[in-house]
């Protein structure tokens, strides 16, 4: 890429976010507790009434989303929250996971927070995920369980693909499930889905070596971590990526998908043009629409 080529990326990825982070965050229905941290929250969004969906009747799909911000803690799931309003104004009842990130303190030298807190990060998306059916029922009684997809945005991506191959973690791994997650599907959006086309390209500031836990104890904690280990899950997976992504490359979903495909498994790849990082959770841009219908491919 040319010097002007990136600059223009970049300066088309900055505007982009603002517009992401311009939105008013919007107050859930409910909010519930499936721990005794204050980050061990869902917060709740019934399927609105909007001229799309005049009047939600019955049961409606049960859509999880998990937030991104490179598993740091300034970035929390309040700058998602038009998304999760977004798709309940689409029919969907909507779960929006908060979970413990790293810390807020910046390293030395200017660097970004320390991304992910080990085993904290995977202790709070397997318990939220594992409380949701008793949580749903109580704050969402309509919402139907029977088809309930994940979706995530970017480090929120990995957590959601990671959420469907629990069953395929190692043996002695404390998240490992017996069976399938019962999910209709999952939606990644701009995934850090495979962790070695990742590290090669920096993402996110060296966040998945952070996120590890360093140097020394990466190589032992990749298998129980990294979702391109941990194939194939058996539930259907579409990713969704913007081509213009300078935050998580286009090359990051395609291995994912390669590797997906090596282990017999077939993976949606929707490849958006002129399309980056953040318009994929933007409810003003045509790229958030997709998104749901997506979601609604495999939810309905």
């Amino acid at each position: 890429m040319s010097d002007d080529a990136a600059r223009d990326a970049m300066a088309r990825d900055a505007a982009e976010q603002e517009s992401l982070f311009s939105h008013a965050p919007v107050d859930p229905d409910a909010t519930a507790a499936y721990g005794d941290h204050p980050d061990q929250v869902i917060d709740f969004y019934a399927p609105r009434a909007t001229a799309a969906v005049p009047s939600p009747t019955g049961s409606s799909p049960l859509v999880v989303v998990l937030h991104g911000g490179a598993w740091r803690s300034p970035y929390d799931r309040r700058h998602i929250t038009p998304f999760a309003d977004f798709l309940a104004r689409r029919g969907f009842a909507v779960a929006n996971v908060e979970y413990r990130r790293g810390s807020a303190t910046p390293q030395a030298d200017g660097e970004a927070p320390v991304a992910g807190r080990w085993p904290d990060t995977l202790d709070d998306v397997a318990a939220a995920l594992d409380a949701l059916p008793s949580l749903v029922r109580e704050a969402l009684p309509r919402a139907d369980l029977r088809r309930m997809v994940v979706t995530g945005h970017s480090a929120g991506g990995h957590l959601a693909l990671w959420a469907a191959a629990r069953h395929r973690l190692p043996a002695d791994a404390p998240w490992r499930t017996d069976e399938p997650a019962p999910l209709r599907g999952v939606v990644a959006l701009a995934p850090i889905a495979d962790f070695t086309a990742a590290e090669k390209l920096d993402v996110c500031d060296g966040a998945i070596r952070q996120f590890l836990g360093g140097d020394e104890n990466a190589e032992e904690r990749r298998p129980c971590a990294d979702p391109a280990l941990l194939l194939p899950t058996g539930i259907a997976t579409t990713l969704v990526q913007g081509r213009d992504d300078v935050v998580v490359p286009q090359a990051v979903a395609e291995s994912y998908a390669e590797a997906a495909a090596k282990a017999g498994e077939p993976v949606g790849l929707t490849l958006l043009k002129e399309v980056g990082h953040f318009p994929l959770i933007d409810p003003r841009t045509d790229a958030c629409a997709v998104v749901a219908e997506e979601i609604a491919q495999l939810a309905w």
